[in-house]
């Protein structure tokens, strides 16, 4: 089986122990935090490898990255 599989299955098993709405709020509070973990944690690695930096970060701040709609073109 692999770890995918294995995965989901425990998902499910945890899943089927909520009982209420705040045990809900909490399984999506640790699983957000699960993922927010790793990706810290590959934020620092790219940090400590010099990838990125304070510069990097600046720039991304000044990034304008919204998606331009064209509203004139879709309209019917």
């Amino acid at each position: 089986m692999s770890y995918n599989q294995l995965a989901h299955l425990e998902l499910i098993n945890a899943l089927n122990n909520i009982n209420s709405e705040a045990e809900l709020n909490e399984f999506k509070d640790l699983v957000a935090l699960f993922f927010a973990r790793k990706a810290q944690k590959g934020i620092d690695a790219l940090w400590d490898s010099g990838v990125i930096n304070e510069s990097t970060v600046d720039q991304w701040g000044a990034e304008h990255m919204r998606t331009p709609y064209r509203y004139a073109a879709n309209r019917s």
